[in-house]
């Protein structure tokens, strides 16, 4: 999401960086090409127009304009306000109610919704250690219902037992009293949705909102949709008491449009992003990170808890051990390629690094890409053990053999065992030094050759 906005964002910028002092013809200039940039990014144009005014009034200022980095004061500015347009602080799930505290998801068909309620239910089991139930009021679509019920099983969160042609109030006045009765902390309710907005759809919905009063109602949009998903989050909030809203699909959305308007039209903030269709690809949605990344800041805080979450700890030790001794095997290096995938892919780790914008074309050269990495386990898995644990013994015949084993290319095995060659010359250089000599020469003492 953002990679064509970050893009031009990035541009512009670096320019106003080399200028040194700015003029406010420059500021104008630089704003103009924001301007653009904003609404091919499928932002809406009051949202945009609000935006770019804001900003100028800030940055024509004369603490901008005589300050010592003006491009830099500039920066922050647009960071600042990108920030607000994107809902300011974190917001959460509000559980302050007495239990079970009901959450109701509603959006249109097709929009993840079902899928969505899964992976915040596997949220608050795991993370929060809430006891969740999972109901599905929706009797129209085919097996709305079972795939609520295949969900939970995958994600080991109880559902609310099907029973054929229930009326959707009558399903919830059900799940409800279980809930209460069974010491439930959460119930969610996963409504029907239609292909468009509809007067008896908002009428099902309204009339459930009345009997649940949820704690929280969730409109699950599609982000791939751009404005037409702030044109419908625009309808829901008319007819319900909407509090917060998930975007999906936007691993897809390479605007974000609909993530820049969606608060400044409906007043909602977002929630929660959906990353994949896998049950844990679903990201707290944290406005200051995001807007750094657009501005290609980096968000090394959503990196380092990435990381935490997905690295085994003990596997993690075992490597430093070997790292210390100064062996390290293709068997170690295939763990490191596979933790990348864990971590979401080389590209999304990329997109978090601050800088990583201006470094576009020689990344591009080189191929570092997610395809790349599935190259290097497929050639590390194309050898044997000896082999894995003794790159010494791989002569061009091994190679050749590997190369077709893999589907790749000699060059594609060279090219690897010179990365592999290079990491193991560090770890020896580490070992070397030892934790006084790296403190004393610093990091650039392991790449002294």
């Amino acid at each position: 999401m953002f990679e064509n906005l970050s893009d031009r964002l990035t541009g512009i910028f670096n320019r106003l960086k080399k200028r040194g002092a700015l003029r406010e013809e420059d500021v104008t200039a630089a704003l103009r090409e924001v301007r653009i940039a904003l609404l091919e990014a499928d932002v809406a144009l009051p949202v945009v127009k609000d935006l770019v005014s804001q900003i100028r009034e800030k940055a024509i200022g004369q603490e901008v304009l005589q300050s010592v980095t003006p491009g830099q004061m500039v920066i922050k500015i647009v960071h600042d306000h990108l920030v607000e347009a994107l809902g300011g602080d974190t917001q959460d799930l509000n559980l302050n109610t007495t239990p079970p505290a009901v959450i109701m998801m509603v959006g249109l068909q097709g929009s993840g919704k079902t899928t969505t309620t899964a992976k915040l239910a596997r949220l608050l089991t795991g993370k929060s250690r809430k006891k969740v139930l999972m109901a599905s009021t929706d009797i129209y679509r085919p097996a709305a219902r079972e795939q609520l019920a295949t969900l939970g099983k995958q994600i080991s969160v109880e559902t609310l037992p099907i029973i054929e042609h229930e009326k959707p109030l009558e399903i919830i006045k059900r799940a409800h009293e279980k809930a209460r009765l069974e010491g439930f902390d959460v119930l969610f309710v996963d409504t029907a949705g239609r292909l468009h907005i509809d007067k008896e759809l908002m009428t099902e919905l309204e009339s459930l909102e009345s009997f649940l009063k949820p704690a929280e109602i969730m409109l699950v949009a599609d982000a791939m949709t751009g404005q037409d998903a702030v044109t419908v989050a625009g309808h829901f909030k008319d007819r319900l008491n909407l509090t917060g809203i998930t975007l999906t699909r936007i691993d897809g959305d390479a605007r974000g449009g609909a993530a820049l308007s969606m608060r400044s039209v409906t007043g909602c903030p977002i929630k929660f992003v959906g990353v994949g269709e896998q049950v844990d690809q679903l990201e707290v949605f944290h406005p200051e990170r995001i807007a750094g990344r657009i501005l290609d800041m980096g968000d090394v805080v959503s990196l380092v808890e990435k990381a935490a979450e997905t690295i085994d700890q003990e596997e993690a030790e075992a490597l430093s051990k070997k790292m210390q001794s100064g062996t390290f095997t293709l068997e170690d290096m295939e763990k490191q390629l596979l933790q990348v995938g864990k971590m979401g892919g080389l590209g999304s780790l990329m997109g978090m690094l601050p800088g990583i914008g201006r470094m576009k074309d020689k990344i591009n050269e080189a191929g570092l890409d997610d395809k790349m990495v599935s190259r290097q386990i497929a050639i590390i898995r194309s050898m044997t053990h000896q082999e894995r644990r003794n790159a010494k013994i791989l002569n061009a015949s091994r190679r050749r053999r590997i190369a077709m084993g893999s589907g790749t290319t000699v060059q594609d095995v060279n090219k690897l065992l010179k990365q592999f060659t290079e990491m193991s010359r560090v770890m020896k250089q580490m070992k070397k030094l030892g934790k006084k000599g790296l403190a004393r020469q610093g990091l650039g003492a392991l790449f002294r050759k």
